[in-house]
């Protein structure tokens, strides 16, 4: 990555970081130097906190890294390509369609170009929106945006505190969640119509314990040649597209 890539993502240095939270630029992450934390740096951890930014301990190396600078005052705020929305704003763009939700959950995508391939298969296929966790996902930077091409621009993006709460309130709302797990049935096994939640599980371990336990149902993909696994990307396409043909 480019020091013109990162400048794009990151805000580096005290002032510039106040200002930009307070300007309510959209923003994804607050990293601080760990020696600072305690110090001169808590009034800007309690505006991003009360902002719903996420605050992470880190080293002045990590920070210097991210922002491409030694100046960064102990401070550098990953900025984010759009703002996040709520869970209940992706359930409101269905009905203001008049169609069933058809939402894409994301069990900790940490790879960026994979979240935003998905993000552009989602807004083609017709999703009202994906969710993400707050915390083990890659956050709407730069690099998702662009590999969204475009598409972080129509389709809105939810961060959940807790995916498996998140879960719990769809299923209480009438939405039938799906997994994209080996164990599961075939994926073509069934119409996958109504409201539907598909969610994808992280690109090394798949989808989380808890969050497994919580789907009404698990869907599996045909493995005829030598891999044994697809993408996380490949997988949510093929996916999404199934659940597409039925609405």
């Amino acid at each position: 990555m480019s020091l013109s890539e990162l400048s794009e993502e990151f805000i580096a240095g005290l002032n510039a970081v106040t200002g930009a939270l307070k300007a309510g630029r959209p923003a994804d992450t607050l990293f601080v130097a760990r020696e600072d934390a305690a110090g001169r740096l808590g009034a800007v951890i309690a505006l991003a906190k009360a902002q719903g930014v996420v605050v992470k301990d880190a080293k002045r190396e990590k920070l210097e890294q991210l922002s491409g600078t030694s100046r960064h005052q102990g401070v550098v705020l990953s900025v984010a390509a759009r703002a996040y929305a709520e869970l209940e704003d992706l359930l409101a763009a269905a009905q203001a369609k008049g169609e069933a939700p058809f939402l894409v959950l994301c069990d900790e995508i940490e790879d960026p170009h994979n979240l935003g391939a998905i993000l552009r298969t989602a807004e083609a296929a017709g999703a009202h929106g994906v969710v993400v966790p707050k915390r083990r996902s890659a956050p709407l930077s730069q690099t998702v945006a662009k590999t969204s091409a475009g598409a972080v621009e129509y389709i809105p993006v939810a961060r959940v505190s807790n995916l498996c709460a998140a879960m719990e309130e769809l299923k209480s709302r009438g939405v039938w969640i799906y997994g994209a797990d080996m164990a599961g049935e075939p994926y073509d096994a069934r119409p996958l119509t109504g409201a539907i939640a598909l969610v994808i599980g992280s690109e090394g371990r798949g989808l989380g314990r808890l969050v497994k336990e919580r789907c009404d149902g698990l869907l599996s993909l045909p493995m005829r040649g030598k891999v044994s696994s697809l993408n996380a990307s490949v997988a949510a396409g093929i996916l999404m597209y199934e659940i597409a043909k039925y609405r």
